[in-house]
């Protein structure tokens, strides 16, 4: 017989953590779920030497605890991941949060079944769950993504994904296991996790080949250690911290200067530019100019300021040129923050493999052969992305009213309201789901407002004695047309990115946006409305 719960969570990372410490707080019988042996989501998975942070650490923690707060010193402004792992399962241990995990449980069916109002979950090993409710705490880059190319397989030296480096045996770290010294290594991919990784790998290599299919728009990280006095700064201040998160765009540290680029003189407009390149952080992207991810022309004006400093950090112009984006504008697709990535390529020991002249041909049982020639390597790092977004949701043969799938319901672009549940599926909650709030964030600012919202609409279905809610037509209708009109307002849709739902990897996806661009606080002044009015948009029963 099949155990029963009021909540079942799929995924024990930074949301479904959260989401089973406030309804165990607030009563429910809760499960999780979690694929992983432990704990952590995107922070157990990605490993690879050099991954860390974008967020300033002291803006990504939770919040909702201030002895947590002093308890915990982050040594770096942008913290590395074996550092995060260790805060994570240190709030693991505060709260007890293992007890209510099972870990090693892939979910890999849930069906609704509308006679009993509940889901029905059922595992790998063909363990069957039910719940009143089911709520996914998945995460927007957790389903990665191999590259489309022949021969991956037929390889014979060791090979990764970055989502899928090697634990260290203390189970904490990131590259222990792995030693590059003098080894020929190929690395597929400069995205985030690539930029990353490739700065590390580069400075041991004997021989390092970055195969760059298309290459983006990187800024400087400038990260240091926290000083003594620092940390005592930050432990002072996380009320204001915190504040100054929910007031901005994205719930970041950094606001966009009320100025417009094309209004503003050139040298006033350049001794802006520097001084935001010059200092830490997403700053250069988000505390930009207003007008930089709405106007063209303004757009024009700060990709060209970042492709003459590549120019400047890139010793050989022509090899800078193949570094330089012309398919997109600066901040429309994720900008990797980087140190001394660009520097990478004045090194003896780094060779950028341009596979837009030269495509890959296949992987071979040596290495890599592209159309130009083969190249011998020791092994390969495959830092291709994610199916992002709905990739993890729609790995889970997930089927609502009358059986329909929500892979389907999905395949022309998500429909939703409040980017929290979608049409025909009850009961159904999604955390940083698809036009939600949280996607386009500094996530745990936003899951802590999303966790809190679901745990209060289920304190409220269960004090009405209420089993059953969904989102009206309507409100879908609209919510989704919303979500369309606010990222038409920017120029996140001229470029072809995750931001988008594409992933060249995986050609099958229909190219739609799939984040909330009409910042987190309209997003959450809505989410209040909503609930002030006895969850306005959704049917309950």
């Amino acid at each position: 017989m099949s155990q029963q719960y009021d909540a079942i969570i799929i995924g024990a990372g930074i949301a479904g953590m959260y989401q089973l410490l406030k309804l165990r707080e607030a009563g429910f019988s809760v499960k999780v779920y979690e694929t992983a042996p432990d704990l952590g989501g995107t922070w157990y998975w990605n490993r690879y030497p050099g991954c860390r942070f974008d967020s300033e650490s002291y803006s990504y923690g939770y919040s909702f605890s201030r002895e947590l707060l002093q308890e915990w010193d982050w040594t770096e402004h942008f913290s590395p991941q074996p550092d995060n792992l260790r805060y994570l399962n240190l709030v693991a241990e505060k709260f007890d949060l293992r007890k209510d995990i099972q870990f090693e449980s892939r979910v890999s069916a849930a069906t609704y079944d509308a006679t009993n109002k509940q889901w029905q979950v059922e595992l790998d090993d063909g363990t069957t769950t039910t719940a009143r409710y089911l709520i996914s705490a998945t995460g927007p880059l957790s389903a990665h993504q191999m590259p489309d190319i022949k021969g991956i397989d037929s390889y014979q030296g060791p090979s990764w994904h970055t989502a899928r480096w090697p634990r260290d045996p203390d189970g904490f770290g990131g590259s222990k296991d792995v030693d590059f010294t003098g080894k020929r290594v190929g690395v597929i991919g400069t995205g985030a996790s690539g930029v990353q990784v490739i700065q590390e790998i580069a400075k041991t290599a004997g021989e390092l080949f970055v195969f760059q299919r298309r290459p983006n728009w990187c800024a400087p990280l400038h990260n240091s250690l926290i000083t003594d006095e620092e940390q005592k700064e930050i432990k002072a201040t996380y009320p204001e911290i915190f504040k100054k998160c929910s007031e901005t765009f994205g719930s970041f540290l950094h606001s966009p200067d009320p100025r417009m680029a094309v209004d503003t003189p050139p040298e006033e407009r350049e001794a802006f530019f520097e001084k935001l390149y010059s200092e830490s952080g997403f700053g250069i992207a988000l505390a930009n100019f207003r007008d930089v991810m709405i106007d063209p022309e303004a757009n024009e004006i700060i990709s060209e300021f970042i492709a003459r400093k590549i120019h400047e950090r890139v010793n050989d112009p022509k090899l800078a040129e193949k570094l330089i984006p012309k398919n997109h504008g600066f901040g429309t697709r994720r900008v990797p923050l980087e140190t001394k990535y660009y520097e990478v390529y004045n090194q003896d020991n780094v060779t950028l493999v341009d596979i837009m002249d030269t495509p890959i041909e296949r992987v071979t049982e040596t290495g890599i052969k592209t159309s130009e020639t083969e190249y011998e390597l020791d092994m390969i790092i495959y830092a291709t992305g994610f199916d992002p977004v709905t990739g993890a949701l729609n790995r889970i043969d997930i089927s609502g009213v009358g059986g329909e799938k929500l892979k389907d319901t999905w395949a022309d672009g998500p429909r939703t309201y409040l980017g929290m549940q979608a049409p025909g599926f009850p009961n159904l909650l999604t955390l940083v789901g698809p036009h939600n709030g949280a996607s386009l964030c500094n996530i745990p600012r936003c899951i802590e407002q999303n966790v809190e919202w679901v745990t209060d609409m289920m304190t409220y279905m269960r004090d009405k004695q209420l089993s059953s809610i969904e989102p009206s037509a309507e409100a879908v209708d609209e919510w989704t047309a919303h979500c369309d009109e606010a990222a038409a307002r920017t120029l996140f849709p001229t470029a072809d990115s995750w931001f988008m739902g594409v992933n060249r990897n995986n050609p099958d996806r229909k190219r739609t946006f799939m984040l909330y661009a009409g910042g987190v606080p309209k997003y959450n002044v809505k989410c209040d409305e909503v609930a002030a009015n006895d969850y306005e948009g959704f049917v309950l029963q």
